[in-house]
C-alpha cells in the first residue's frame, strides 16, 4: 500500500511571514524544521496505519526544505523540481492508494492566511468552473486524474474547509487561523500529534476510498497582477485575453489545462 504526500510550507503551524518561508533566511530554519516534523508525522501515521511505502514531494519554493533525516525509514523523498506539468504532485501515479497534503494554504484573495496565494505572487486569482482555485484544488484534481483519493489535508482553516467541501470524506487538521495580517496557531507539538493520529486513523478505517470525479469541462479564468504576463500567456494555443490582466481557456482535458498553466506563469 503506497501513500503519496505533497508538502507545502505556508500552512505550517505558526507561520505568518514570507521571511519564514525563504531558504537562507534566519527565520526560515525554525519553520523548515516544523514543516519536516509535520511531514514526518504524516509518514509515521501512514506507515503505522498499514502503508508499506510513502513518497514525499517537497513542494515548496526551492523544493529543498524538508530534512530527510527527520523522516522515518520506509519513506522516500522527491526533492527539487521535475519541470513537468504535475509540479507539486510529481512522482504520483496510479499505483498509489491515497494522497495526503501537509502545510497547505488558502488561495489568493482569501483572508484565512496572511500568506494566501496561488502558485506564485504574480497571480491575482484563478477560477476553474467558477471555483476559487487553490493549490489544493489543482493538486487534488491531479490526484483524481490518477484515480488516487485525497485522504487528509493539513494547513490553515480556510483551506481545510475548502477540502471538506470539494473532496467528500477527506479528513483535515487545521493548525492556523488567519486574523488580518496575523495568524493564531495551535501548539507545534499538538499539530504533529494530530497529523500523525489523523493519517493513521484514515488508513485504519479501510481503503480504497473513491477519488472525486473530475469535471468533464474546465473553463478557466486567470488574472495576473502584471498585464504583460497576460499578454505573454495569450500566445499559448487556445488562450484568449479577456482584458489586459486576465486570460481565459477552455478544455475537456485536465492534462491540457496543466500544460497551459505550466507555460503561462
Amino acid at each position: 500500500m503506497k501513500i503519496y504526500i505533497s508538502s507545502d510550507m505556508e500552512g505550517t503551524t505558526g507561520i505568518v511571514n514570507w521571511q519564514e518561508t525563504e531558504l537562507g533566511n534566519k527565520l526560515y530554519d525554525h519553520f523548515s524544521e516544523q514543516m519536516s516534523k509535520e511531514v514526518a508525522a504524516a509518514c509515521r501515521g501512514a506507515l503505522s496505519g498499514g502503508a508499506n511505502e510513502v513518497l514525499v514531494k517537497d513542494a515548496h519554493s526551492s523544493a529543498r526544505n524538508i530534512n530527510p533525516d527527520l523522516l522515518p525509514r520506509g519513506t522516500r523523498i522527491l526533492r527539487g523540481w521535475t519541470r513537468n506539468p504535475f509540479s507539486m504532485m510529481a512522482g504520483l501515479d496510479k499505483s498509489f492508494v491515497g494522497a495526503v497534503f501537509t502545510g497547505y494554504h488558502s488561495p489568493a484573495t482569501w483572508s484565512d492566511n496572511p500568506l494566501a496565494h496561488t502558485m506564485t505572487g504574480g497571480i491575482t486569482w484563478i477560477r476553474i468552473n467558477g471555483i476559487p482555485t487553490s493549490e489544493l484544488v489543482i493538486n487534488g484534481w491531479i490526484a483524481a486524474y490518477f484515480k488516487v483519493p485525497l485522504l487528509c489535508v493539513t494547513g490553515d482553516e480556510g483551506i481545510c474547509q475548502q477540502a471538506e467541501e470539494l473532496f467528500p470524506g477527506v479528513k483535515t487538521v487545521p493548525v492556523n487561523k488567519g486574523l488580518g495580517n496575523a495568524s493564531i496557531s495551535i501548539h507545534p507539538q499538538e499539530a504533529v500529534e494530530r497529523i500523525e493520529s489523523t493519517v493513521k486513523s484514515v488508513l485504519e478505517a479501510g481503503l480504497p476510498m473513491k477519488p472525486v470525479q473530475l469535471p468533464s469541462l474546465f473553463e478557466v479564468e486567470l488574472r495576473f497582477k502584471e498585464h504583460h504576463q497576460a499578454y505573454y500567456a495569450s500566445f499559448y494555443p487556445g488562450v484568449t485575453r479577456l482584458d489586459p490582466h486576465t486570460i481565459g481557456y477552455k478544455t475537456d482535458s485536465y492534462l491540457e489545462f496543466l500544460k497551459m498553466f505550466m507555460f503561462s506563469h
